[in-house]
């Protein structure tokens, strides 16, 4: 009984920091559940991780710690977390793109179970895993209760991204950032303020930022001069300076969100004025930062509040 008492308190003091961390960075969280199949065909399971952020492993009986191993964790790991149910990992960094690392996980009745540790998914999409939950057969209570709430999830987020699409049709924020991803700025109470171009070996970048009445905007357009691989947008984030994570709201469009080598792609943004004031009253510059597929920022443009027309 001693001997179990700190292994969870050890593991209650990484769950706190892991959120932490993942509150910090905006990392997206994921909580997925996971059909393990005893087919031959079926492939490994993979879970993603990102570095200072616990990934917690969910299993149906308890896992026996000796026979859980990471392998060729050091360097790149923290110590597994081994208790009850659960299995914490912790990557002490980002792993490289193409880095993967075998996981293998033992129930106490000797039931076996095979991942592969990735970095954070590349999808269009990506995302980090916070949760895992396991199943080995999928008729158990567990399993077909896991998979009822999933579908009620995403039939719930289906329901609220046509309620936000609907919300954005009739904004005009929105609608005046669609007229500037499609070139019609002359249709816009906006006046060009400033051009330039950050230097990237890999893409060509060209930013506009704009003063408008009760509001700014910019233009980003980019370039994939890179023919090694297609770009992929990810996320954008307007925050009140570069190292701050107090988000601000903002309307976004984009003409495309992937680029193929050699294709130019364009994403406008429109701020509102209630944007750049404080609690206090006060107003505030903002920092707008473009994020690509690989989780890296691609541009970040500054938006003082002197945009701002009466």
């Amino acid at each position: 009984m001693h001997d179990i008492l700190p292994s969870r308190l050890v593991l209650l003091a990484v769950l706190v920091s892991s959120g932490a961390l993942a509150s910090d960075s905006h990392e997206k969280i994921v909580i997925r559940n996971d059909m393990v199949s005893d087919h031959p065909g079926v492939s490994t399971s993979s879970v993603y991780v990102s570095g200072q952020i616990a990934t917690v492993l969910r299993f149906e009986k308890d896992v026996d710690p000796a026979q859980t191993k990471l392998l060729g964790w050091e360097g790149r790991f923290e110590p597994l977390v081994v208790g009850g149910k659960t299995v914490v990992i912790v990557p002490i960094r980002n792993l490289d793109r193409d880095e993967v690392v075998p996981l293998l996980i033992t129930l106490v009745d000797g039931t076996e179970f095979p991942f592969i540790v990735k970095p954070k998914s590349f999808e269009e999409w990506g995302w980090t895993d916070h949760q895992v939950n396991v199943f080995k057969s999928p008729d158990s209570y567990k399993a077909v209760l896991a998979s009822l709430n999933d579908s009620l999830k995403r039939e719930r987020d289906l329901r609220e991204k046509v309620e936000r699409f609907k919300e954005e049709e009739n904004s005009v924020d929105h609608a005046y950032a669609t007229l500037l991803a499609n070139g019609q700025v002359k249709k816009t109470p906006f006046s060009r303020r400033l051009v330039y171009r950050p230097k990237n070996e890999d893409m060509d970048i060209v930013v506009e930022v704009f003063s408008g009445p009760g509001k700014a905007a910019a233009i980003v357009t980019l370039t994939n001069t890179y023919y090694g691989d297609d770009w992929k947008f990810e996320r954008a984030y307007l925050t009140r300076d570069f190292t701050s994570f107090t988000v601000r709201p903002f309307a976004l469009r984009m003409d495309r969100a992937t680029l193929v080598p050699g294709q130019t792609g364009t994403i406008a943004v429109v701020v509102d004025q209630s944007a750049f004031e404080t609690k206090n009253g006060d107003v505030t510059d903002l920092a707008l930062q473009i994020f690509r597929g690989d989780g890296l920022i691609q541009v970040a443009v500054a938006l003082e509040a002197s945009l701002i027309r009466r």
